[in-house]
């Protein structure tokens, strides 16, 4: 039998809304590879991908990276996962290049060569100097995207990668899914609501309607 790494655990996650629970001992392993995590609308994977960065506090339950806990060392815990909401406008002000700036301080791993070859790969070039609120819902998702596939995270969390996204950078999203499903050291968790084409799955995890 092969023995499979973990990198992420979560242990018994408990988490509601006051209108509803979401999640009740909730757990998982998250091995290297892409990890799908599907679900209907409103099944809960925005809220499951802000638990596991620690942007949300989990009712009870434990969560640890490289059996770094969550609870115990927050800051190293959160230095090991990345996490940027697509929907945010924290960085609206600045530019991308500062943008990307910013994220090294926490990122200390991010690559910089590989950030300027995914910036061409995703069509960025034009709008590296422009501040974000300038740009477009589907190039301001590619900063994030860029970012999140140079940070060298442990744990890179994507919501929704394709959407607002043109069919060439679907394309090269794809790509780039397909090498990370064979890095032995760095897993990544998808919300989507269908597997990627061309894509090997380390797990799909269900979360229902």
């Amino acid at each position: 039998m092969i023995e499979t790494t973990t990198i992420l655990e979560a242990d018994n996650l408990c988490f509601a809304y006051p209108q509803r629970a979401l999640f009740t001992n909730w757990s998982a392993r998250i091995a290297p590879g892409v990890t799908l995590l599907r679900g209907d609308d409103g099944s809960g994977k925005t809220t499951l991908l802000r638990l596991l960065a620690g942007q949300l506090s989990a009712d009870a339950g434990k969560l640890s990276i490289n059996r770094i806990a969550l609870r115990e060392q927050p800051a190293a815990y959160r230095r090991q996962v990345f996490w940027i909401d697509p929907r945010t406008t924290q960085f609206d002000a600045i530019t991308a290049l500062a943008c990307f700036e910013s994220l090294r301080n926490q990122y200390p791993t991010l690559d910089a060569a590989l950030l300027d070859e995914l910036a061409d790969g995703l069509g960025l070039r034009p709008h590296l100097a422009k501040p974000l609120y300038m740009l477009s819902t589907g190039s301001k998702r590619k900063v994030w995207l860029a970012a999140a596939f140079a940070s060298g995270a442990a744990v890179t969390l994507l919501d929704d990668p394709f959407a607002a996204l043109d069919t060439g950078s679907i394309g090269f999203v794809l790509e780039l899914l397909a090498e990370a499903a064979q890095h032995p050291q760095r897993a990544w968790v998808m919300a989507h609501y269908e597997a990627p084409p061309g894509v090997a799955l380390a797990q799909v995890i269900e979360l229902g309607e």
